[in-house]
């Protein structure tokens, strides 16, 4: 399973290396830093490790995750319907 975290502040390279031991976690498959973005991206096994989990991991590693990002694009809101035509003419 995927999940994505925005964190605030850029790491350091002591966080970076923090960040590369989750490898040795049981359940943790990828991780991925996109700093530009300010976003990680974790792979990780949901049977072994839950979302709260790979959050306190990170947070561990030190690094200043503050929310998870949803994997599915929020939904637009339908358009509203045109309003009717009143004409005092007619």
């Amino acid at each position: 399973m995927d999940i994505q975290f925005r964190y605030a502040q850029h790491p350091t390279e002591d966080t970076l290396r923090a960040v590369a031991d989750l490898y040795d976690v049981y359940g943790i498959r990828r991780v991925r830093l996109n700093q530009s973005d300010r976003t990680v991206l974790v792979e990780y096994d949901a049977t072994r490790l839950s979302s709260a989990v790979v959050f306190q991991l990170l947070r561990c590693a030190g690094l200043s995750v503050t929310e998870q990002i949803s994997p599915f694009a929020p939904a637009s809101a339908p358009a509203p319907a045109p309003a009717a035509n009143k004409d005092p003419a007619a």
